[in-house]
């Protein structure tokens, strides 16, 4: 509930309500100390509304006493029941326009605050509208106090002093106060609401989008890569959850993964010291379908980057057409400068524990940073020793135990056939097209290569120690030099003996290089503020994301600015993801798929996913010329998959 039209379509609803006659109870003769399901079967169905006191014989102080309002009796055939019989007030009595019974014929309970903190969440989800100051106001309904903290305890005074401050401070605090007072000033500022003849309840929202991730912020405060990713899907889906409040509800459970192993991994080096790694495998989410993502080895791998990989995989794999869920994993182990036996032993060591939550049915892995063909092998095979299965469940290139022959190129040459689709709804081609590119993994070589035939001119590629440009750029020998310099783990300087026309930048970044497209491959939050200023001073207006979250928040909101369109990874991997179920699909021969098949059926997954994600922008108007709409409407798109699944699964 973020705009001014959901307040006032709050104040519609509740103006629209039929009018029931109501009885009046005393505070001290309920527990929940409120309306709510709990006080009568029929409350969830029927329409309150409060009643104008009358005139009795008897005047009561005002402050001596309490009342709530309840739903009387339901109607029989469109007709209210006549109200119980209400005690006798004072004539003149009345008291913000509610009835009032006096204490002195309410025989109170004992109450515990630690039974009322129970059952506020559950019961206090009712906001107060009515008029104040001549003009129509939305008041907490707990209290009904107006626009400041309370100075007393709306819960009566049972208890010591200490108990009854620590329930004023936590109602004070709790979202259904807070989230009247939002309403409040709405109310006030950004709209005049339409007149109603006497105060309503109607119902409010108990949880939003701002105060779930606010509980994530407090349950996970060190984890910024994981509250970094889970952000930019909430502020894309605003104008889903305005319009679909039910969806608060999933976005809470999507956002706390199924669940999280972490693993001591230890392993013998060659000299024969013991070293022991931390190991992660996050299954985020199985809504759709057994989870798939890769594993990463790489000193930075934590459980936030564990966590935040998985979710991005969990709307990836949403997004494309395939029945996939979402997971990640790997472990702080760094594989450069082991040996083979070296990194077979940790394989096998790191397998002995991640066997048993693997499965075809459950969780299968693919590769990622420091896991290639070597990697998954070791992992494989000890995996086939300790399940005693053989089963393909590992996506790898090699065709003879798992995967198919092109895996690797799907990914990468996906993204190059998502740049010339972007690129063709903008009358361009990426024909003459200078392009940068960082990183010089699997992924970055693929970019590379499918560039050359479409005509573009590559200039870059980078490591950990900076990166190399070819002004020249690249073609197929370079290209096939490129493959064999990172094939036998040397550094891209080896590159300028054989054309020292070429330089070597070290301690840097392409993106001050001169460009029309960037291509990002090479990690997380590698374009920071500084890096995204030189990415629009160099001209460029198409960034491809590569790698997931390539970009920090601050770089994000620049490249927003300038107007530079951006293609969020979750679609440009579509490539990747369309391999991946091929692969687990029986029916599918991978192994004889020619090049010209292979190529097709990515671009058919590519231009699928690029269609559904400008529609699902557009059904909540973000226009395609907006440089965000891609992001936001993959967003869109992955998380209505997602929920729906959700909804009709229930709450697991």
């Amino acid at each position: 509930m973020n705009s001014a039209m959901d307040e006032i379509n709050l104040l519609r609803q509740a103006q629209r309500q039929h009018q029931h006659h109501l009885m009046v109870r005393g505070m001290g003769e309920e527990i929940d100390l409120e309306i709510g399901p709990g006080d009568d079967p029929s409350f969830s169905g029927a329409d309150l509304v409060a009643v104008a006191s009358g005139h009795h014989d008897t005047v009561v102080p005002a402050d001596e006493h309490k009342s709530l309002l309840i739903p009387c009796s339901g109607a029989v055939d469109g007709h209210a029941q006549p109200p119980a019989p209400q005690p006798q007030l004072a004539h003149g009595e009345e008291h913000d326009g509610m009835l009032r019974l006096p204490s002195a014929h309410t025989k109170k309970k004992k109450k515990v605050v630690k039974k009322w903190r129970e059952e506020w969440a559950d019961t206090y989800k009712w906001a107060y509208v009515a008029v104040h100051d001549n003009t129509t106001r939305i008041f907490c309904s707990v209290c009904k106090e107006y626009g400041r903290k309370h100075r007393r305890n709306p819960y009566g005074n049972e208890g010591s002093r200490n108990m009854q401050m620590s329930a004023l401070e936590e109602h004070n605090n709790s979202l259904l106060h807070k989230e009247a007072l939002r309403l409040q000033m709405a109310s006030k500022e950004k709209l005049q609401p339409p007149e109603i003849e006497r105060p309503v309840y109607v119902k409010a929202l108990s949880k939003t989008a701002a105060s779930i991730l606010e509980s994530v912020l407090r349950r996970d405060p060190h984890e910024a890569e994981f509250i970094q990713s889970i952000q930019e899907v909430v502020h894309s889906l605003e104008p889903v959850l305005v319009k679909n409040t039910q969806y608060v509800q999933i976005l809470e459970r999507l956002l706390e993964p199924e669940r999280c192993f972490i693993f001591r991994v230890p392993w013998i080096d060659d000299r024969g010291e013991a070293h022991v790694n931390r190991g992660f495998r996050v299954q985020f989410s199985q809504a759709l379908g057994p989870c798939r993502g890769g594993l990463r080895f790489h000193p930075s791998m934590s459980l936030s980057v564990a966590k935040f990989l998985a979710f991005e995989h969990t709307l990836k794999n949403a997004l494309s057409l395939y029945k996939l869920g979402g997971a990640a994993g790997g472990s702080d182990f760094d594989p450069k400068g082991k040996s083979d036996n070296e990194i077979m032993r940790f394989c096998q060591s790191f397998m002995d524990e991640l066997y048993r939550y693997l499965g075809p049915d459950q969780d299968f892995p693919a590769e990622d940073i420091g896991v290639g063909p070597r990697e998954m092998g070791y992992l494989f095979g000890q995996y086939r020793r300790l399940s005693g299965h053989f089963q393909g469940n590992f996506t790898g290139p090699k065709i003879f135990w798992s995967g198919s022959s092109f895996r690797t190129e799907a990914t990468g040459y996906g993204l190059v056939f998502f740049a010339r689709l972007l690129l063709a709804e903008m009358n361009k081609e990426l024909k003459g097209l200078r392009c940068v590119i960082s990183g010089s993994g699997k992924i970055a070589m693929h970019v590379l290569e499918k560039l050359l035939p479409c005509g573009a001119i590559p200039v870059t590629v980078s490591d950990s120690k900076g990166y190399l440009l070819d002004e020249d750029g690249f073609d197929y020998m370079k290209y096939s030099l490129l493959r064999d310099i990172k094939a036998q783990q040397k550094s891209l300087k080896e590159y300028l003996k054989s054309y020292p026309h070429a330089k070597y930048i070290d301690d840097a970044k392409p993106w001050s290089e001169q460009c029309d497209v960037a291509f990002p491959c090479a990690s997380h939050n590698e374009i920071d503020q500084g890096e995204a200023v030189a990415i629009i001073k160099s001209g460029c207006r198409v960034l491809i994301e590569c790698s997931n979250m390539p970009c920090t928040v601050q770089a994000v909101d620049i490249l927003r600015k300038a107007k530079v369109l951006v293609a969020p990874a979750k679609a440009t991997a579509a490539g990747g993801v369309a391999l991946g179920e091929l692969e687990l699909n029986p029916e599918f021969n991978l192994m004889q798929l020619s090049v010209e098949d292979f190529e097709n059926k990515i671009q058919d997954a590519i231009k699928q996913t690029y269609e559904r994600s400008i529609k699902a922008a557009q059904d909540y108007g973000i226009m395609k010329e907006n440089p965000e709409s891609l992001v936001h409407g993959a967003n869109i798109c992955a998380f209505l998959n997602i929920s729906q699944a959700m909804t009709d699964q229930g709450c697991v």
